[in-house]
């Protein structure tokens, strides 16, 4: 297994320092809803560490929480809301695009507001080896303290400054030191400290929570490309000084960036889809096969024609995996051991999911040509929805067709074989109803229908001769009786009693 490092330019062999793989991945600051460049990162390395357990190893995964910054104490003033409150909000939203991605949730998510005396011990013990100074209630990091300072952008310090990349300070030693601790301003949040009230800078929050919470050296830091300079750079200067350790991480993982059009999606540019919105239009399954359709390292450029594309590609697998098997499992079976072994030769290659949805799309293929000649599929599909629940994270939901009636056709997304005919008749009697509102003109009656059957997971596709239902999950009999008793309609009138 062989993964890109960022700090040598080079594909290296993956060999873990101990039985368990310590993985930290930079997380997301807390002060606006989450775009489709923060979905990339986090299913990039959801997959990651998916990979990593379906290879046999235990991985311990922390992702921080930055929820202190610049940016929400601006926004916070903005909307005259306390910065606890902004990040909290935008924390639980965050978490639940997460879930409504399928991205599994980190062992520890550490937020820098917590984590206070930590950052204040490793800056005093910066101070102590002289790796950093204090200034004005203010403490830097003496960058020129460092021989290999730039050893991950594979900058010299020199070129660093051509590159405008310094700021200048009249209580700062060099124009590239950067911030360890940031002297209290008016009306900011601070914490006592040894230098006076203040708050972290940036870049010392995720080393004191990366060695808190996973020792001093770990095996994989991820994050974006936009991060190895100055962030990553300043975490490897900062952590190495203060254990005297190296290296601070083994493997730096990055991934590329989402672009719409040419430039970097971002909240500064203004230019970006949020995660919500991208949910509300695709499924989860297709904004993660768009992502994972590329290699991770690579730019991914965002167009609607790209989403369509990856929702098409996961169709074909999804109407693999829903095909009825023509014999039953018995007599001869489609061999899919080949598939399984160059799928994982692509993962083991620097996690090349391209390459893996490859070998997923010619297994479905595989599947379709031998259900048409009557040889056994079962084991197959097996192996299909493994792989791509197991390792990339595809909710892969299998598909049933029902025709209820002359204007109701069911597609029902769920693994159960049988959606209760008690079921499919209260739906069937809402949806028959919405038809009545539609030609009655009720259209606020007909939209509140059609929004309280999305909510119970069945949603609705009308079309010139019937309506089209896509059953997301199977809503309960009670939910749905308790929506008919809203809309007022009688048991009697359903006709459900038998």
């Amino acid at each position: 297994m062989k993964v890109f490092n960022t700090l040598s330019g080079q594909k290296e062999e993956f060999l873990p320092q101990g039985d368990e793989v310590r993985m930290y991945v930079c997380g997301v600051t807390p002060y606006d809803d989450c775009h489709i460049g923060h979905a990339m990162s986090y299913i990039i390395f959801d997959v990651i560490r998916r990979y990593l357990q379906f290879r046999g190893y235990k991985v311990k995964y922390v992702q921080n929480i930055t929820d202190i910054d610049d940016k929400i104490i601006d926004r916070a003033n903005q909307l005259g809301v306390s910065t606890r409150e902004l990040a909290q909000k935008y924390t639980d939203s965050y978490f639940a695009d997460m879930d409504a991605l399928n991205i599994g949730r980190a062992d520890i998510y550490p937020r820098a507001t917590e984590e206070i005396p930590k950052i204040i011990e490793v800056i005093q013990g910066l101070i102590d080896k002289g790796h950093a100074y204090s200034a004005q209630g203010s403490v830097y990091f003496r960058v020129r303290s460092v021989p290999d300072y730039g050893k991950l952008s594979h900058r010299s310090l020199e070129s660093m400054m051509s590159a405008e990349c310094a700021v200048a300070g009249e209580d700062k030693e060099h124009p590239m030191d950067f911030a360890l601790w940031k002297a209290a301003k008016p009306g900011e949040p601070s914490w006592p400290s040894p230098w006076g009230q203040g708050r972290p800078g940036w870049h010392i929050e995720c080393s004191a929570m990366s060695l808190r919470y996973l020792g001093d050296s770990l095996d994989i830091h991820g994050g974006g490309q936009d991060l190895v300079f100055p962030h990553h750079e300043n975490e490897i200067a900062q952590s190495e000084s203060f254990t005297g350790i190296k290296p601070f991480a083994k493997y730096w993982l990055h991934n590329g960036l989402v672009q719409l059009g040419k430039d970097k999606m971002s909240k500064s540019l203004g230019n970006l889809v949020t995660i919500k919105e991208a949910v509300e239009k695709y499924s989860a399954d297709a904004i993660r096969i768009f992502v994972l359709g590329s290699y991770y390292r690579s730019p991914l450029t965002y167009s609607e024609e790209a989403l369509g594309a990856a929702a098409a590609g996961l169709d074909r697998l999804v109407q693999a995996y829903s095909r009825d098997d023509p014999v039953g499992g018995k007599g001869e079976a489609l061999n899919a051991e080949p598939y399984r072994k160059q799928f994982i030769e692509a993962m083991d290659d620097d996690f090349n999911t391209a390459r893996a949805l490859g070998v997923l799309f010619d297994l479905a293929r595989a599947i379709n040509e031998a259900a048409d000649a009557s040889i056994s599929i079962d084991k197959a599909q097996s192996t299909l929805v493994s792989l791509a629940r197991e390792v990339l994270g595809l909710k892969l939901p299998r598909i049933i067709y029902v025709e209820v009636s002359e204007k109701i056709s069911l597609r029902a997304t769920v693994d159960a074989k049988v959606i209760p005919g008690t079921v499919q008749a209260r739906v069937s009697r809402l949806v028959d109803e919405r038809s009545r509102c539609r030609e009655a003109k009720q259209w606020q009656q007909a939209d509140e229908i059609r929004s309280k059957l999305a909510e119970l997971g069945v949603t609705l596709e009308d079309t010139k001769e019937r309506t089209a239902l896509t059953y997301e999950r199977v809503p309960s009999e009670e939910s749905l009786d308790s929506l008919m008793a809203e809309l007022g309609i009688a048991l009697e009138e359903k006709g459900l009693e038998t």
